[in-house]
């Protein structure tokens, strides 16, 4: 057992009450900065987001320790959404990483002091190759600022915590700073929900975005019927294998959708003892000019569609309107479980021995 020297300070416990009370101090202190920033915002901010627009090239993104980190997380998000970028750490590019850097490309420096070696030895290679760069630092007096095109103060900010020392309130500011920038580039590109798709192909949220043609039911797992035949005929003839869909979608002469004959309209009809109407042409009893959706609109944009209109099943079709499957609502919900389904644990091959 360690015992204290007598000069040695004591460590008074926190109680629970007072570590909570610490640590709502600290999200308003950084919530406040944050405030102060959105309010200080002026036309520099738009001379950036012109600057990289306008650029044929890579955002290089470059911060050293914690303003790094963030610099990273910046990158992140403007990869996903529609902006080229890449992290170049400032100690290997002076071992040989400068060589990833373009002409066309444009500059992201972090540094809220703007005076870190490591950063200010960039530079100069930064401007003998006339690459622009845009700073993310508190003044635009440091040396940083001094050499750089565009400015983004995020002003002078005291740490959180007792020490206010550890980088905490200044990099919350430049984590917003960089996420106001991706943003709002991902806005002024014009980048939609399913340009999000391509570059999430994978995950939860990649997966709900998938276009409804890959999750359709189409040829032989499709009824579809002319909307002259009888009921009778329509729910006799197409008798599907497996699991059928449970609507019919019924066409005119020209091959367009006219209408939408379901499970349940069939049972309605013995329901109200109108089951005379069996050997009527369908058209007198089906749904005409049903909703309909198309093969490349998003599931998660025709799953709102058939949750709004209280629908089981959505016709998917071409431009001129003819048939080319059909969205089930069973189907999306066998879809929407396979994803958030805990995956079943790795078997692990044990191997026995006998004796002999």
């Amino acid at each position: 057992m360690r015992i204290a020297a007598d000069d040695e300070p004591s460590v008074i416990p926190i109680k629970p009450f007072d570590q909570l009370r610490e640590a709502q101090a600290i999200i308003r202190r950084e919530a406040e900065a944050l405030q102060t920033l959105a309010g200080s915002l002026d036309d520099s901010f738009c001379d950036a987001v012109r600057l990289i627009h306008q650029s044929s090239g890579t955002v290089i993104v470059t911060g050293v320790g914690k303003a790094g980190l963030i610099g990273q997380k910046i990158v992140a998000t403007m990869a996903s959404i529609g902006t080229r970028a890449r992290f170049l750490h400032p100690t290997e590019a002076v071992h040989g990483d400068l060589g990833c850097v373009d002409s066309n490309d444009v500059v992201l420096v972090l540094s809220n002091s703007g005076s870190s070696e490591e950063i200010l030895r960039l530079l100069p290679t930064f401007s003998r190759l006339n690459i622009p760069v845009v700073a993310i630092t508190r003044d635009d007096r440091n040396s940083l600022a001094r050499q750089s095109q565009v400015v983004l103060q995020i002003g002078h900010h005291t740490e959180a915590g007792d020490l206010q020392l550890a980088p905490t309130v200044s990099t919350t500011a430049m984590l917003a700073i960089g996420d106001a920038l991706a943003l709002t580039l991902s806005h002024t590109k014009g980048f939609t929900e399913e340009d999000f798709a391509v570059v999430h192909p994978a995950g939860t949220l990649g997966q709900r975005l998938k276009p409804v043609r890959e999750l359709m039911r189409s040829g032989d797992q499709l009824r579809v019927s002319s909307d002259s035949a009888t009921v009778r005929q329509v729910m006799c003839e197409l008798s599907r294998p497996g699991r059928r869909t449970g609507a019919v979608i019924l066409t005119a002469v020209d091959g367009t959708i006219s209408g939408i004959f379901t499970d349940s309209d069939l049972a309605r009809l013995f329901e109200h003892r109108r089951d005379h109407l069996v050997d009527e042409p369908i058209s007198k009893v089906m749904t005409v000019n049903p909703t309909t959706t198309g093969p490349n609109v998003l599931l998660a944009e025709a799953t709102r569609l058939m949750s709004d209109l209280k629908l089981s099943e959505l016709p998917v079709a071409d431009d001129a309107g003819v048939p080319l499957g059909l969205l089930d609502i069973t189907d999306i919900l066998d879809f929407s479980s396979s994803l958030t389904a805990p995956r079943p644990a790795a078997h692990v091959q044990g191997t026995t021995s006998k004796s002999a």
